[in-house]
């Protein structure tokens, strides 16, 4: 997708949707500038109407994403989205037409090296297929499986498949069926998931479930809220699962009556910090004795926290003790020195291989 590789065991890819009129590009190029700062990969762009193409050529001239159009039943739209350069189509097979004009489109895409996303949704099911198996994830594979037939007839290959319900149940069915049967590149989610606070409960459940499985190579989080939103909650999920790259793990514990440290104050300002850093590091903030130690001993870097004071450990060496007035400061100076010994450590490796290789570095 543009410069962005998808499956063949590449990292998952965070997509989102911009939500402003296509058509007015200048406010859409900016949404896009806005989500990448965030950390999306892959931007996908509605296009309604013939005004909202022609406003393609300019998108995708100014975007710093890949970007893919989003063609519901008009083929000349998809057309014209590929002469302006896009980078990928999604095109949903069971309203863009007849055949002849799914074939035109594949045609097209072949000849300027763009990829298509079959999307197929609960919502928008063939009539036959739904008069046989109901709204039903073995509708969305038979339905995502005639169309594969058919591009692979037109010995187009180059594919991704999403099949999506609004609830996790059905999503995960359908995507789990489809992996036993097809090797294409899939991206998940759950569409139409609500508004924030169910929206992320039902995502996290579905996407995440899914990624344990090994099914997913890019992924959106839909939700009734701004882009940004969906592509921060997509790299949280990746990043809970160990899968997001050069990305912090925080850990915190949650608080009991036990608790004689303010790590209700210093835990988020901690993370703060950490984010600004990166690097890939695991770092605990615990408030009490009871788990503080384990946790020290599996984390780079942890903080136990005391009545007055906090330990600080490396690898579950105690390496420095701190009132609350210097707490922040030196546990991040901490940090910084285990972040410079991995950076060291990883540049001895890397010569390392490059001699038994008999590589240069020039």
């Amino acid at each position: 997708m543009g410069p962005v590789a998808i499956g063949g065991g590449n990292p998952v890819s965070v997509q989102t949707m911009t939500k402003t009129d296509t058509r007015d590009a200048a406010a859409t190029i900016a949404q896009i500038r806005e989500i990448s700062a965030a950390g999306c990969d892959i931007v996908r762009v509605a296009v309604p109407d013939s005004e909202a193409a022609d406003a393609l050529a300019e998108i995708v001239s100014q975007s710093p994403l890949p970007v893919i159009a989003d063609i519901h039943f008009d083929h000349k739209l998809a057309l014209k989205a590929v002469k302006n350069g896009v980078h990928g189509l999604r095109i949903n097979p069971g309203n863009i037409g007849s055949r002849e004009r799914v074939k035109a489109v594949a045609e097209a895409c072949a000849g300027a090296g763009i990829p298509i996303r079959i999307g197929v949704n609960t919502g928008s099911l063939e009539k036959e297929l739904l008069e046989k198996y109901g709204a039903t994830p073995e509708a969305m594979v038979e339905s995502a499986a005639s169309h594969i037939r058919y591009l692979e007839e037109l010995n187009f290959n180059d594919i991704k498949v999403s099949l999506k319900a609004s609830d996790v149940f059905r999503t995960v069915a359908a995507c789990r069926l489809f992996a036993k049967r097809f090797d294409y590149p899939q991206h998940i989610g759950v569409t139409e998931a609500g508004t924030e606070h169910i929206g992320l409960v039902k995502s996290h459940i579905g996407i995440g479930a899914l990624l344990l499985d090994g099914i997913g190579d890019t992924i959106r989080v839909s939700l009734t809220a701004g882009p940004v939103k969906e592509v921060l909650a997509g790299r949280e999920i990746l990043r809970a699962l160990g899968i997001l790259p050069n990305a912090p793990k925080f850990i915190s514990c949650p608080t009991c009556g036990r608790l004689d440290f303010n790590i209700r104050k210093y835990a988020p300002l901690i993370e703060q910090e950490v984010e600004k850093l990166g690097g890939a590091i695991t770092v605990a903030v615990m408030g009490c004795a009871v788990n503080g130690p384990g946790e020290a001993k599996e984390a780079d870097v942890a903080l136990c926290g005391a009545k007055g004071y906090a330990a600080i450990y490396k690898k579950g060496r105690l390496v420095a003790k701190t009132g609350e007035q210097a707490l922040v400061e030196t546990f991040m100076h901490v940090i910084e020195e285990v972040l410079e010994e991995k950076s060291q450590n990883t540049g001895r490796e890397n010569s390392k291989t490059t001699q038994s290789t008999g590589e240069s570095d020039s």
